[in-house]
């Protein structure tokens, strides 16, 4: 049953902020994952501030730079559908159109799939685990087939979204708005790593706001792509995913952006596999060295070793279809 809670609507980015700024106030986009989270006792709320009615924290713009930026209401299938995703940052594309389901791809927006939860069955239940502010992490001794290969360190959750290594390989920043002002973050760095703080997933101050995320212009001869692997065709998170970046020049890979999913707690670049393809072809000797370097530093749990062997097959299968291109 969910909790008791007043609900506010502003309508300008400013009346949001004062209105984050009270005391277990929290910010409501789409609520795919906002409402189970009340729901299930993860934190309490006595104010959930509507985003739904700021307009400027909606749709999709070009930058004079020739990037673009995407406001953080925009929903996950817009991304899926624009034509300039679909056609320059095809990544992304690819990324939005297999997160859950149509339905939840109408109503869920980017910033939501960027600051959502983890999945974790512990920290979803009745656990006072480590992310919760408890001494003990249970999937470590417990259920952790879905748990990570890297940085483990005090919890062992992976991060669920898929557009985050997407938009990390083709270089976004976030815009974050405060009563201090505007920030920009690398949107690799808006990610906290468990064992800098496992009580946190960004880098959001509590009365903070992501705006959006901007896209940088991609340099030509950029090839971008991103698979996931789940138990399921639909619904499911990724048990592994890659989001890939390469700029090919006269056949030789030139500048790579290597990030992967459901790995770790955060998105989890991979700079070995980035070095092995360093002005190499992708003939079959470098794609099988940058899968090996794919798995380099695993150290899997007692029921998730068979991520090893998905990951270094997934860098594998996709560094091929980038070279068919």
């Amino acid at each position: 049953m969910l909790p008791a809670f007043a609900y506010a609507r502003p309508t300008t980015l400013q009346q949001a902020l004062d209105l984050v700024s009270q005391d277990k106030a929290r910010v409501h986009a789409g609520g795919t994952d906002l409402l189970g989270c009340l729901r299930d006792g993860i934190f309490e709320a006595t104010t959930l501030v509507s985003l739904s009615g700021v307009a400027e924290l909606r749709g999709l713009s070009p930058t004079p730079e020739g990037g673009l930026t995407i406001g953080a209401l925009t929903t996950i299938a817009e991304l899926a559908a624009h034509p300039v995703v679909k056609e320059r940052y095809g990544a992304l594309a690819q990324a939005a159109a297999v997160i859950a389901s149509p339905q939840l791809r109408n109503q869920g927006t980017l910033g939501g799939n960027l600051c959502q939860k983890p999945r974790c069955w512990y920290y979803r239940g009745e656990f006072h685990c480590v992310r919760k502010g408890g001494d003990t992490c249970y999937a470590y001794e417990g259920e952790n087939e879905i748990h990570c290969l890297f940085g483990g360190n005090m919890c062992f959750v992976v991060h669920p979204s898929d557009t985050a290594p997407a938009l990390i390989a083709l270089g976004a920043t976030a815009r974050i708005v405060g009563a201090a002002g505007t920030r920009l973050v690398p949107l690799e760095k808006f990610f906290v790593p468990a064992g800098d703080d496992p009580t946190r997933e960004t880098v959001l101050g509590p009365a903070e706001i992501l705006a959006g995320v901007t896209l940088p212009p991609l340099a030509g001869g950029v090839r971008s792509s991103y698979r996931k692997i789940r138990a399921r065709a639909s619904w499911d998170f990724a048990l592994v995913s890659l989001a890939l970046a390469i700029r090919l020049q006269d056949g030789v890979v030139r500048d790579a952006r290597v990030v992967l999913g459901g790995v770790a707690a955060t998105p989890w670049r991979a700079p070995a596999v980035e070095s092995a393809l360093a002005n190499a072809t992708l003939d079959a000797a470098t794609i099988a060295k940058a899968a090996e370097a794919a798995v380099q530093g695993a150290e899997p749990l007692a029921q998730n070793a068979y991520k090893v062997a998905m990951l270094r097959g997934v860098v594998a299968a996709e560094l091929e279809a980038i070279g068919r291109g």
